[in-house]
């Protein structure tokens, strides 16, 4: 039997590489066909000033930012502040850096970090400088997640039960973790996120739903969690 194993490390060369032969290729938008980046980028231009962590100065970290194209339309979109993409794939940092510095994107910076490891120099970074985030972004990251075998705490918990615990660190109390999952429907999510009570619900986007044998849905839910 032949085994097929993804690399994302592999897949960010292949989309650097194609930049570099054409510039206008800035790589994958995932969930774009059901328009979820720019529903989540609509949300919180809809949203500023209903919480104090909601703003056009927010801090923003983007967990598993891929190609970071979500933080580089936000930036078109009028939010000024700080904008941090963290993924795990090496090479996804250096396209996405590679994107920013070609289209003169300012104060946008990508990072390599594992955010189910809180020990990684990355959380420590973020406490020695500015501090936590105001928002954060998942946008399938927490998909991907959970199609991983691999074992925490003690070889007990899948990695999509231990993120909420692990990416909490990054975010200030108060703040807002926005996720858009199409693996999870919205009561899983919910249960994946509030278990531990470091979260609430506090909003969410509307997608069109649809209905079958008498069960109705949507294949993408996001929603916006605040950190108690």
């Amino acid at each position: 039997m032949l085994t097929i194993v993804f690399s994302w490390d592999d897949f960010y060369a292949k989309e650097k590489s194609n930049f570099e032969s054409n510039p206008e290729d800035t790589g994958e938008c995932w969930f774009d066909d059901s328009d979820a980046e720019a529903k989540m980028i609509q949300f919180l231009s809809d949203k500023i000033g209903e919480l104090e962590a909601i703003s056009d100065s927010s801090r923003i970290c983007d967990l598993g930012t891929g190609n970071g194209h979500l933080l580089f339309e936000l930036r078109n979109e009028g939010f000024e502040g700080p904008l941090v993409g963290v993924d795990y794939s090496e090479r996804s940092v250096e396209f996405a850096t590679k994107v920013a510095t070609a289209e003169d994107f300012e104060n946008v910076t990508f990072s390599q970090c594992d955010i189910l490891s809180p020990d990684h120099p990355f959380f420590e970074e973020i406490r020695a400088s500015s501090g936590e985030f105001d928002i954060l972004l998942d946008k399938g990251t927490l998909d991907a997640i959970a199609l991983s075998e691999d074992l925490y705490e003690n070889n007990t918990k899948r990695g999509h039960l231990v993120y909420p615990k692990c990416v909490a660190p990054l975010l200030k109390k108060g703040g807002i973790a926005l996720i858009t999952s199409c693996n999870f429907t919205t009561e899983e999510l919910i249960s994946i996120m509030t278990t531990d009570g470091l979260y609430e619900v506090w909003d969410k986007v509307n997608y069109p739903t649809f209905q079958f044998g008498g069960i109705q849905g949507s294949t993408v839910c996001t929603i916006a969690f605040l950190k108690i």
